[in-house]
């Protein structure tokens, strides 16, 4: 893009990210946060995200056992219904929790997405006008400060800026669980 005035080397980003991480050298930019700004937030997402999608799971995965488990197995049923039978509740549980703790957890993501970049050399698209590109300009001086300026600048949607991507995300996640629901189905027949 031409509105990155320096030509940074092909390794530029492998150096600064080890200066980043050992604390050594000069960074580029006074708005990069340290690392050690960002290791809570991370930490917490990570956490929260392993926390909520267990019990979620665990949760569902009991659920549908205790449903399929009033089924009960008839003469026709084959090796293949039974491991339809054992498989699919754990990938429903497993999808169901992963969505939810990605919906839960959105606004956190949002926060620590833009914590992460701030400082470095990111453009994005002007999906508002086309044709320009935008630089990344924000001066957030950590995890509280960013949540208070998006709070009073985007308003409690600024949160879930970019949440169609996770939508299409999990339609796709849909379309492939009930693709192996019919392909295991049709091995039945």
């Amino acid at each position: 893009s031409e509105i990155i005035r320096d030509n940074p080397g092909i390794l530029d980003c492998v150096k600064e990210g080890i200066g980043r991480v050992v604390g050594m050298g000069v960074p580029h930019s006074k708005r990069l946060l340290p690392l050690m700004v960002l290791t809570f937030p991370t930490a917490l997402h990570g956490v929260l995200h392993y926390i909520i999608s267990s019990i979620i799971q665990k949760l569902v995965l009991f659920v549908l056992k205790r449903d399929n488990s009033h089924n009960l197995p008839t003469e026709s049923s084959t090796s293949v219904q039974s491991m339809l039978d054992a498989y699919f509740p754990e990938l429903i549980a497993s999808f169901a929790a992963s969505l939810c703790a990605d919906v839960m957890l959105y606004p956190l993501e949002t926060v620590l997405h833009r914590l992460h970049i701030q400082g470095t050399r990111t453009i994005i698209d002007n999906t508002d006008l086309g044709y320009e590109v935008l630089p990344i300009n924000t001066q957030y001086e950590g995890m509280r400060d960013c949540v208070n300026t998006i709070k009073r600048e985007e308003g409690m949607l600024g949160f879930y800026k970019g949440f169609g991507a996770v939508i299409v995300q999990y339609t796709l996640h849909v379309a492939v669980l009930q693709l192996t629901k019919i392909i295991y189905s049709t091995l039945l027949q």
